[in-house]
């Protein structure tokens, strides 16, 4: 069982990541999935994101949940059953899931070159501290991505911006850790950002304050 890691950010939040190693047979059990998401599986065209969807049913066994304590809204935010707070990510071979009773958004990135030319779109503000030359521009950029898609996921508002409505403070990456904001139709909120490097990927969860 290819848990990879668990953090225990504070006593209300848990943060749990999975390495997929297994193949999808290993995975699949329909018998621990519900008809909806036994449906979504089934159409995936991608064995890879089969993976990472059935990888995520098996951190929220570890959490002492299963697929039927999971349910989505109209916006796509996961919920849990008895209240508490969750997110969940998956990326390549990594899948990873916050749970908290604080509102919270997790993310996992593969670090690649193409994101240097995406930049543009969610990046505004941040490039006043960022250096394009730096050895550590790529990582970077993947963690203000990272902590952008959590506030993202966190809020799950439509018509929120990366690049617009999401702003991330100065870091650097020995800290892991940044304040980030969020400033949409007048509302102004601060969360907590943490971020931690591991094989070439990047994992960041935003914990509102």
């Amino acid at each position: 069982m290819p848990l990879y890691k668990s953090i225990t950010v504070n006593s209300q939040t848990t943060v749990k990541i999975w390495k997929i190693e297994e193949s999808f047979e290993e995975l699949f059990n329909p018998k621990q999935l519900k008809n909806s998401s036994l449906q979504r599986v089934n159409g995936m065209k991608s064995q890879l994101h089969q993976r990472g969807f059935l990888s995520v049913r098996q951190l929220l066994e570890t959490f002492g949940y299963t697929d039927f304590d999971l349910f989505y809204d109209d916006n796509g935010k996961p919920h849990l059953k008895d209240g508490k707070e969750i997110s969940i990510t998956h990326s390549f071979t990594f899948s990873a899931v916050i749970v908290s009773s604080q509102k919270v958004g997790i993310d996992v990135e593969k670090q690649r070159d193409k994101i240097t030319k995406i930049a543009h779109k969610f990046v505004d503000y941040e490039f006043k501290y960022l250096t394009k030359k730096a050895d550590n521009y790529i990582n970077k950029l993947t963690v203000i991505w990272g902590i952008k898609e959590s506030l993202y996921k966190l809020f799950a508002t439509p018509g929120m911006l990366f690049k617009t409505h999401f702003l991330v403070i100065p870091f650097s990456m020995a800290d892991k850790h940044t304040i980030a904001w969020i400033d949409y139709n007048g509302l102004k909120k601060r969360y907590n950002a943490t971020f931690l490097e591991f094989e070439g990927f990047t994992c960041a969860y935003a914990i509102e304050e």
